[in-house]
This record gives structure tokens, C-alpha cells and sequence, in this order.
């Protein structure tokens, strides 16, 4: 079921300015929302080289549930480092206000977490 891409940019994404909502599909309990970077391109990290070339790469976030469904948030582009002399080859773009680089939860749900952990001492993975 396709669901109305603009209500889940304000719901999930409001006061995130670095993610635009391409698509949404609501199946067995999960909701899957399709969000890239509004920019052409993003800057290397290790050598601050800007780059547009695209190379493709799919990275499943986390969320939040909303209600009793899970949401999950795909597609974080990778570029390719333009500059030859750069050790870095291939770089992810940022998004700070959403995510760690690396991580695998949202922000929001990490901080959940977290506490959870913590209010629990650790005895919730035993």
C-alpha cells in the first residue's frame, strides 16, 4: 500500500532538513519510507572535495514504530572521491540531524534504547 509521502516527511522528519521522503509503502506491519539527501552532491570527509558522482548503495535505518508498525528508512547514497591523491575512495552522505555515521538506528530510537539499557542495567539481555 503506497501511503502519502509528504504526511511522512512532516511526521518522521519534521525539523530534519536534510532528508527528502521519495516514497512509502506500508506492508505486514513494517513501514518502509525511501529517503534521500535533498543535495546533488556532498563533500569528501578526509580530503573536503566536493563530489557528485553517485555510486549506488542501499542502507537500512531504524526507526521509531509508529503505532504497532516498525518503520524502517532506506537508501543513503554513496558518492565517489573525485581526487586521486584522497585515501578515501568512497564516502556516504551525512545525515546529522538523522543518523550516526556507521549507525544502524535513527537517533531517536538510539536515545530509546539507551535508556532502556540503562533503566534495566543490562538485565534485559541476559
Amino acid at each position: 500500500m503506497q501511503a502519502d509521502s509528504s504526511f511522512w516527511d512532516s511526521l518522521v522528519f519534521d525539523g530534519i532538513d536534510d532528508v527528502d521522503v521519495e516514497a512509502v509503502t506500508a506492508v505486514f506491519g513494517t513501514v518502509d519510507i525511501v529517503a534521500r539527501g535533498p543535495v546533488v552532491g556532498a563533500v569528501c570527509p578526509d580530503c573536503g572535495g566536493f563530489s557528485d558522482r553517485v555510486h549506488s548503495y542501499q542502507r537500512r535505518l531504524k526507526d521509531l514504530p509508529f503505532g504497532e508498525q516498525g518503520v524502517v528508512i532506506l537508501r543513503v547514497r554513496c558518492f565517489i572521491c573525485g581526487d586521486a591523491t584522497c585515501s578515501r575512495r568512497i564516502f556516504a552522505e551525512p545525515f546529522a540531524q538523522l543518523t550516526a555515521p556507521y549507525a544502524r538506528f535513527t537517533t531517536p530510537l538510539n536515545c530509546m534504547l539507551e535508556r532502556v539499557g540503562h533503566a534495566l542495567a543490562g538485565r534485559s539481555g541476559a
